[in-house]
């Protein structure tokens, strides 16, 4: 019997939580079925094992968690404690390779080496973004001082799937700054997008206030207060239409923009906070929307701008880095800026505008992506082209 590909789950399986990263790991423990071992890093076991029930049920959850942060009830971490009294810890599963789709922490970096042992094949990781690193006054500080460490760390797998091409470029750009002499391969290999069933455009019924969604967690880097101060600016000339934003708030980061959304929700403007949304209710919003905003300062691939296009829905978003790549293919009004005059002026545009806003939507229906089984067939034929690179650490 073929050993299975392990697939490091260690943060995805200990939350709720449907940020961009969780949702590519859930995505690929999904494609990548019996084919895969989905395995996490047990603190308080301090040993690497294969999921248990609840953790796996974590992954298979369709409505979304309310915090970021992994958590593991008290039940569990005493019984991952009294695993290891009085008897040796046992290995790491075996593999025939290693897939790490998430940003790891110290604690897990730490422990790869036990689990790269376990591994006969390649060891492969995805890498989304270097943002904290380009946007520090934007990101959590304790993500700003880890994330050179973890950069370093990578270098010492086989290989690293980038999730864009940017998000390649911006890699192999700070190891060579770093001095890195031999870096493992870095392909661009773009996220795939997976609609949840047949999804239609759908238009507002004529003289219906037009309602502008935004999707994304609320943090710094998202930039929601520049959208908040279009909108805004909108609602001061005379602009009727109501803005919705949908995700889970960044506490840290994301403070500023979540008092900037109370203050106009009791200005009494029509602003609407859901927080994060399960499939069912996310998919109603998109339905009800004109177009969308998405007015991310960078991103490493941008999917809340692919599943508004995979929906027949414009949007509006930047058109740099990454989020360029994706507007490039047609159904965005991509910005140069995404600062307050530039969002006010091209909400504004498509508000008034139904023809240009016809168009767009138009383009946005002819987009097509990759689905999530095709995505993983590449990744796995990739990897089956690597070979194992000398046992080397982070510079």
């Amino acid at each position: 019997m073929t050993a299975p590909l392990l697939l490091d789950l260690s943060h995805t399986c200990h939350t709720r939580a449907r940020t961009g990263i969780q949702r590519v790991a859930r995505a690929l423990w999904r494609e990548l079925g019996a084919g895969a071992l989905a395995v996490t890093w047990d603190p308080f076991a301090r040993r690497w094992r294969p999921l248990a029930g609840w953790e796996r049920a974590n992954l298979g959850a369709t409505e979304p968690g309310a915090r970021r942060g992994a958590r593991w009830p008290l039940r569990a971490r005493w019984a991952s404690r009294l695993s290891r009294w009085g008897r040796p810890l046992p290995p790491p599963p075996a593999g025939a390779a290693l897939l790490v789709p998430e940003i790891f922490p110290a604690a897990v970096g730490a422990a790869l080496p036990a689990l790269f042992g376990a591994a006969a094949g390649p060891r492969i990781a995805l890498f989304h973004d270097a943002i904290a690193l380009q946007y520090p006054e934007h990101a959590p500080a304790a993500t700003v001082a880890r994330f050179p460490a973890y950069l370093g760390e990578l270098l010492q797998f086989d290989g690293v799937a980038a999730v864009s091409e940017d998000s390649r470029r911006v890699l192999v750009d700070y190891w060579r700054w770093l001095g890195a002499s031999s870096p493992p391969p870095v392909l661009a290999l773009p996220l795939a997008l997976d609609p949840p069933g047949e999804v239609r455009a759908q238009a507002a019924p004529p003289g219906e206030v037009p309602m502008v969604l935004c999707v994304g967690t609320i943090e710094g880097r998202k930039n929601h207060l520049a959208l908040l101060e279009a909108a805004e600016r909108l609602w001061q000339s005379g602009r009727s239409f109501e803005l919705r934003l949908i995700g889970l708030a960044q506490p840290e980061t994301g403070a500023p923009a979540l008092r900037r959304i109370g203050q106009l929700q009791r200005a009494g403007r029509p602003l609407r906070y859901d927080g994060p949304a399960g499939e069912a209710a996310l998919e109603a919003a998109y339905a009800q929307a004109s177009f969308t905003v998405y007015p991310s300062l960078q991103e490493g691939f941008g999917l809340p701008v692919g599943e508004s296009l995979l929906r027949g829905k414009p949007c509006i978003c930047s058109a740099r880095g990454a989020l360029g790549e994706i507007a490039r293919g047609g159904g965005c009004l991509a910005l140069e800026a995404v600062d307050v005059p530039s969002l006010e002026a091209a909400c504004g545009r498509l508000l008034t505008d139904p023809a240009e806003r016809g168009r767009l939507a138009a383009a946005a229906a002819q987009r097509r992506f990759p689905p999530w089984s095709e995505y993983a067939a590449r990744l796995r034929a990739w990897m089956l082209t690597l070979p194992r690179r000398p046992a080397a650490g982070p510079i």
